[in-house]
Formats: structure tokens, sequence, C-alpha cells
């Protein structure tokens, strides 16, 4: 009996093992046809620079993308900084180590024109008849040349005004119009500083060249010449027109007066406007969600200010582009295409607006579910997208078409920090400007374009 039970046990074991190897190769075999499928698609390399909530949306989006065709697959690579990606592609296009798509900053749009490495995403709209009036006309015109669009706008933002409204309730302060003017700003900005003994400070505008253009395009006046670079090579900068001096010599003011402080940078800002120490500032739109964290419904916002009199004229978008580059095959580049296509849509551009602060570029965005419960929750957070939507494109709010643009920017601050310690504001611009159309020339002639 022993023996005869011994015999079933040794037959169920070598049963067992056959089971087992029969189950391992079709795990093996359903593993390799994945592998297979997977290496069938055409594969396209996206770099971006998207770090904290707008790289775990990026990856949720490109996710989905992957999930919802069998024909690409998209695969992101964090690439450090804007600045860093620009050299990244410059140094591997034509190799295979080159992207099929990547992000690139406002300011370098004239340089990856200019480099001959990209496609025009216009040849992908006409053939197509893809609806690019769904996509802000303001977000398009950063990246547009010659009426031809170079690149598709993602993640946009644009300097917003900030003001503490629990604070003016406080002190009996009237609130902002939604479009102020420098005298609104002014006013409000005295009355706090006074009404609170000198306590509060009113307003701060921190020495970065970004707010010192939307200065100039609010107030459509041009930073170069050749339309800001868009009608033809700029040989000559102008940060000394009536426009820039005005509000330089308006900011000056405010400073002599006591109710402006120059905070240094951003971060001290914003530390001191969360703290209730500061009345009201201007940074970027995508800060929005970071204040209502700390403030809630007494987070009040406006569009960029204009000079009195003035019909504001829009401002220009900060943040990225998505590029397709030509080195790659029609296939990978149709990949990215759709790819693009994909994280403009209504419906991805609600979420990402939502997810990370950017402004949602597509003007059916506002219809989202998502995003019409955030603005019923917190109306502030609609006016950024409003004031993108409000204005028209124009050679002076569609950003700067010229190389070296961070030159500029260095320059121009430079000259700011200097006014704000009380030196004369023509001649603190004046200085920066003979500077850069040194370094403009120098650029041109290098780039065998002058």
């Amino acid at each position: 009996m022993k023996a005869v039970q011994n015999l079933f046990k040794t037959y169920w074991q070598v049963l067992g093992v056959v089971g087992l190897v029969i189950i391992g190769f079709s795990i093996f075999g359903y593993a390799r046809t994945q592998v297979q499928a997977a290496s069938s698609r055409i594969k396209v390399v996206f770099w971006h620079e998207m770090k904290g909530p707008g790289q775990q949306q990026l990856n949720e989006f490109i996710a989905a993308f992957n999930k919802s065709q069998s024909k690409y697959e998209v695969v992101p690579q964090f690439q450090g900084s804007y600045n860093a990606v620009i050299q990244k592609v410059m140094n591997t296009h034509g190799t295979s180590a080159s992207p099929a798509v990547f992000q690139s900053m406002d300011i370098s749009t004239s340089q990856m024109y200019h480099s001959g490495y990209t496609v025009p995403v216009q040849k992908f709209i006409d053939r197509d008849h893809y609806d690019i009036d769904q996509i802000a006309s303001v977000a398009r015109g950063v990246a547009t040349r010659n009426g031809k669009l170079l690149a598709m706008p993602f993640n946009t933002s644009q300097t917003t005004l900030f003001y503490n409204a629990g604070l003016f309730k406080k002190y009996g302060i009237k609130p902002l119009p939604v479009s102020p003017s420098y005298s609104d700003i002014s006013r409000v900005s005295q009355q706090l500083y006074q009404k609170s003994n000198h306590q509060i400070k009113g307003m701060s505008v921190e020495a970065y060249s970004w707010l010192f253009e939307q200065f100039l395009s609010n107030a459509n006046e041009e930073f170069a010449n050749q339309h800001d670079g868009h009608t033809g090579i700029s040989t000559k900068v102008n940060f000394t027109g009536p426009v820039a001096l005005e509000s330089m010599k308006w900011l000056q003011g405010r400073a002599k007066a006591g109710d402006l402080m120059n905070y240094g940078d951003a971060k001290n800002e914003t530390a001191a406007f969360l703290s209730g120490k500061l009345g009201l500032f201007m940074q970027s739109s995508a800060d929005t969600s970071l204040l209502i964290k700390g403030l809630g419904k007494n987070l009040g916002v406006t569009y960029y200010p204009h000079p009195d009199g003035v019909k504001p004229n829009g401002i220009s978008v900060g943040g990225a582009s998505l590029w397709i580059a030509n080195d790659k095959s029609a296939a990978v580049q149709e990949g990215a295409w759709e790819f693009t296509k994909f994280l403009v849509n209504a419906q991805n551009q609600a979420k990402w607006e939502k997810a990370t602060g950017y402004l949602a570029i597509n003007t059916h965005s506002a219809k989202e579910p998502v995003l019409k419960k955030l603005y019923a929750q917190y109306p502030m957070t609609k006016v950024p997208g409003d004031q993108l939507r409000s204005a028209q494109a124009n050679y002076t709010n569609s950003g700067i078409f010229i190389d070296g643009v961070i030159a500029a920017r260095a320059l121009i601050e430079n000259a700011m920090q200097q006014i704000y310690a009380g030196k004369d504001v023509y001649q603190s611009l004046k200085t920066a400007e003979n500077s850069y159309n040194k370094v403009l020339k120098s650029t041109n002639r290098a780039n065998g374009r002058g």
C-alpha cells in the first residue's frame, strides 16, 4: 500500500513540474508577445523640463496617450533646465540620440527657427485642416513667423497682478479693477502703506526683465526694431522709449515714497505677501495655486497694469512650446504631431491648468468640468486665463524674436536695480540699451546676419 502511495505521490510531483513548465512557457510566450508588440510601435522620444506637479501630470498624459492607440509609443526623457535642453538639441541633431519632439522656452524661439532643425507645425495644421483658432491667439503669437506656426504652445503662463483682498478689506481699501492702470495701483499701495502705519508695504515689482518687457507689451511699445524681430533681424533695441521711461519712473517714485519695497527676488517677495507684510506684487500666473493655498479666497487677481489713458494691448506669454525635429522619419514626425494634438486638446489642457497652474491654451477648456468646478470654488483662478483670451496677437505682445535675449535681460535687471537705488532712470536704461546693442551686433555678425 505504501508503495502505491509513493507511486501516486511521484506521479503528482512530476505532473506538477510539467504544469509549472507549461505555465512558465506560457508566461514567457505572453511576455515575449508583449515585448514584440511594444517594440513594433513607433518610438517618439520626448525631451522635457517638467518637475514636480508638471512632471507628474505629464507622465499621466503620456501613459494615457500610449494606451489610447497602438501605433506610437512616447518615451519621455527629463533633460534639466530649458537652456540645457536647447544645447543638447543643438549638439545631438542628426544623430540617434536626438529627440523627436521637445520643449523650448519662449525666448529661444528665434534660435530654434534659425537652426533649421525643426518642422513647422503649420505643415500638419494645413494638411489636416486642424482648427488652430481653438488655441489662444497670444499663445500662438510667440511661436509664429511669417504667419506660420513654428511650434505648438504648451506650458503657458502670463504675468499677473496678485493682491491681498483680506488686507484691503481690513483697511477699507477699494479693490482694484480687473484691468488696472498705474494710478489704480498707486492708490491702493499708498493707502495700505499709510493706513497700516507703514507696517505693510503697498507693492513690490521685482527687478526682473520679464516684467519690464510686459510693461512695454501692454502699452504697444516695441522692445527692438523690425517689430521685435518678427519681421526681420533686429539690429537695435529700445529700452528708453516713452513707456519704458514712464513705467520705471513710476516704480522709482513709489520706492521713494516708501510704499514700494524691492525684496530682491520672487522668493522673498512671495514670503512677504503670504505673511501679510505686502499688499500686491506681479509674478507668473503659474503661482496662483500656491498663493491660494496661503490666502484662500482672500487672494485677489487682476490683469497686468497699463499706463493711464492707454488701452491695454495684452502681454506676451512665458513658458515653452513643443517643437518637432526634422531629423526623424516621417512616421516618427507623425507620431510627434499626434502626441502634440493630444496634449493641447480641451480636456487635457483643462487638467493641465488644474494640476500645474499653467494656463489652458485651448479656448474650449474653460467649459470642461474640472475647470468649471475650480472657477466656481475660486473665481480668481479664472482671471489669468481671461487675460490670455482677451487679447489678439500682434508684434508687441508676441514675445521677442531675437537670439541672445538672456543677455539683454541681465542688463535690464541691473538697470532696474540701479533705478530702485535712486539713480537716473534714463541713464540707467540707456547704458543697458547701448551695451546690448553691441552684443546684438556681435551676435548677428557671428550668425552671419550682420
